[in-house]
């Protein structure tokens, strides 16, 4: 069965990131964000799958893996060469328009490089450590992405040429203001030091300098059979990745060609793996330039997610778990419940043991402190915490010490499996006996994402499903070999095969007359086997509603084969992050899943995962009528996935578009407010990350 490819899928959907960026009907100063959101989605994508595909070639003996890596290395470079005309020939001129001047070096005025020249040796200068490049001083080795100023110079007393690299620290901002409040203009740090390099290399004359920076292979690779203790092999790991494999460069446009080629040569890459830009070589920090610009009139509107009535009273909160089910969506709905679930366990005297998994979290977070607290107070605390998190390596490292020093259990989960599930058990001591308690989430207990992040949030006492709750942190912790979940679909275990079942029992449903639907929100479809059972659902008559978000390899509206599968990709202020999953099940109550887990081969076998069902009667028309049904009828800010590839804008000709976000907006306008105090902060939401 055809299928789209899979990097090819990657960098479309990083293209259509850019084209949010260059839709006008964006305000101006999230164009600039979604631009550099878009350059980062990049950065990763040569960090891991470019990096893969080279490895790939030079292992290969055939010609096929070359040429693949030729096209994507093409494809990158249409994209890198999109993002600075975007910058170039879109944004800097609608942010003039707004009174928001942007410089190079070469239009900043005898004015400003007077005012520049004295904060140059102020407060850059002697950050500044020039590397020279001669046979004393072998090529240095060059940071991960870290931003560098090739400086070529010529020592007037024997004409010799000489050259050296100048790191410019990350600390120091990468965004300058230049002139007066209120009649500021701004530059890049680098263009700053450009100006004035010549500074720093006495007795020698500058013959030119160009901002660069290269990206290295980031992929992880620990033997945890060899390692003896994972925590120290991973951070070993990390200290090893500013020498991993470079995989590009990345220098300014007008780089003589014999000094770019001396610096592919240093770092040991090909000319094809070079990249030339005409303009900012790190487009992802111009995100800084919004902090310095107070014009929220050019931000998406802040709102205040609400607060259902049934979270007012954080003492109540496992009083009403006890009687019903409880569902919270975000950002809409405020995560603040979650972090009461947590806190509330921490203080309770009931409570005899809380465990929790933790994958990603904020610096501040406030579980980690409520997880600290229990485990203070006597309470059995056990904390899954996920030491691989792609790029929070260093921070759950930071978590798992802080828990472990606090009197918590902390584990690292199945060998050779990531924990990405989002689980929280509580058990309390009540009248009856022992009670557990149970949230199950389709995101991360970060606070600060959930405000700008769409997951679910689900607060369950069910005796049936708290009960594989449980099983599954035994797993985790006691390494269960083949665990039988009842109600839980649990990766690696089970989770491939019963999602394939129940599409493949639509199909039977189809052909036996019966009525047929599936609708799946995820943010990859990568998956063969579930992308062919969906092929013979739709081959068999059932109609499929797919909202994927980046990766796609299904191919859609093939005759015979997918004619009756729709896919959509919904980008916009939010991150479309929540997995969603319904099946009609006829003959029986529609099935009505959530969960961590996207429909890729890591997430079904090299991750621990839960989809979890939503049993509660309310709860599922709620979702059928709200929430399932808004990203059917309001496709707004949608496009729609071709068979060729293409995405085409759902939104019809000359009508305003129906946006699903802003229905999900409108509706938790409808509720109570949450009052923002403390750290309860307004939100102002915009992400549209990597298709993790």
């Amino acid at each position: 069965m055809p299928m789209f490819n899979r990097e090819l899928s990657w960098l479309s959907f990083d293209r259509r990131v850019l084209e949010l960026a260059e839709d006008a009907s964006v305000p101006l100063l999230e164009r600039v964000r979604f631009l550099s959101i878009a350059s980062s989605n990049l950065d990763e994508f040569f960090e891991i799958r470019v990096a893969g595909i080279m490895q790939q070639e030079e292992s290969a003996s055939h010609s096929a893996t070359r040429e693949f890596l030729v096209e994507v290395l093409g494809r990158a470079r249409q994209l890198v060469e999109a993002e600075q005309r975007c910058w170039k020939e879109q944004l800097v001129p609608a942010l003039a328009a707004q009174g928001i001047v942007f410089k190079s070096r070469e239009q900043l005025d005898e004015s400003q490089r007077a005012e520049l020249s004295p904060r140059f040796d102020a407060d850059i200068f002697p950050a500044l450590t020039p590397l020279a490049i001669d046979p004393s001083h072998p090529f240095p080795v060059l940071t991960n992405k870290g931003l560098y100023l090739l400086v070529l110079l010529r020592d007037p007393t024997d004409g010799e040429i000489r050259r050296a690299v100048v790191p410019i620290p990350r600390v120091l901002p990468r965004v300058l203001a230049v002139g007066q409040a209120g009649q500021a203009c701004f530059t890049l740090l680098s263009h700053v030091v450009q100006l004035f390099i010549h500074r720093l290399f006495p007795g020698l004359e500058l013959q030119g300098s160009w901002a660069f920076r290269i990206t290295r292979n980031s992929d992880l690779y620990v033997d945890e059979e060899e390692a003896g203790n994972l925590l120290e092999a991973i951070e070993d790991e990390i200290r090893n990745l500013r020498k991993g494999a470079p995989v590009r460069l990345e220098i300014e446009a007008d780089v003589p060609e014999g000094e770019m080629t001396w610096l592919l040569k240093s770092i040991g890459l090909k000319l094809e793996n070079a990249f030339r830009v005409g303009g900012p070589v790190n487009l992802l920090r111009l995100a800084s330039l919004i902090d310095l610009v107070p014009r929220p009139d050019l931000l998406y509107p802040t709102f205040v997610p609400a607060l259902p009535a049934e979270f007012n009273d954080p003492a109540k909160l496992y009083g009403r778990i006890a009687q019903q089910d409880l569902l919270l969506h975000h950002p809409y709905e405020s995560f603040t419940p979650v972090v009461d679930f947590i806190r509330q366990a921490a203080r309770d005297e009931s409570v005899v043991a809380i465990k929790l998994t933790l994958y990603r979290t904020s610096g501040d977070s406030p579980v980690v402190e409520a997880l600290k607290e229990a485990a203070r107070s006597g309470k059995q605390v056990t904390a899954l915490v996920e030491l691989r998190a792609r790029f929070d390596e260093l921070n759950n490292i930071e978590w798992a010490r802080q828990l472990e020093e606090a009197g918590a259990h902390v584990v690292y989960g199945l060998s050779g499996l990531k924990t990405h599930c989002k689980a929280c058990l509580v058990i309390r001591q009540e009248k009856g006996g022992l009670r557990r308690y149970a949230h199950l989430g389709t995101g991360n207990y970060n606070p600060k994402t959930a405000r700008i992040y769409t997951d679910f949030s689900l607060f369950t006492a069910d005796s049936e499903v708290t009960e594989d709750v449980g099983l599954l942190f035994n797993v985790l912790t006691g390494n269960l070999g083949r665990p039988k979940f009842k109600h839980l679909l649990v990766a690696p275990f089970d989770l491939s095969r019963r999602i394939v079942e129940m599409i493949d029992a639509e199909a039977a449903a189809a052909t036996a007359g019966r009525k047929a639907n599936i609708f799946a929100k995820v943010n990859s479809l990568v998956d063969s086997d579930v992308i062919n059972a969906l092929y013979r659902a739709s081959a068999a008559g059932v109609k499929v509603e797919l909202v994927v978000r980046g990766i796609c390899c299904l191919k859609p509206g093939v005759p015979g084969r997918s004619e009756n599968i729709r896919v959509r990709s919904f980008l916009g202020r939010f991150l479309e992050h929540s997995r969603l999953f319904r099946f009609e099940n006829s003959g029986g109550d529609a099935v009505i899943l959530m969960g961590s887990a996207d429909w890729m081969p890591r997430n079904f076998l090299r991750r621990v995962e839960c989809v979890f069902p939503v049993r509660n009667k309310a709860l599922r028309r709620r979702i059928e009528s709200e929430i399932i049904a808004t990203y059917q009828d309001r496709s707004g800010d949608a496009k729609e996935l071709q068979s060729d590839g293409s995405y085409v804008s759902c939104q019809p000709t000359g009508r305003l578009p129906a946006c699903a976000q802003d229905a999900f907006l409108g509706l938790a306008r409808r509720l109570a407010p949450e009052p923002v105090s403390g750290s309860k902060k307004k939100a102002r939401g915009r992400s549209v990350r990597r298709p993790r």
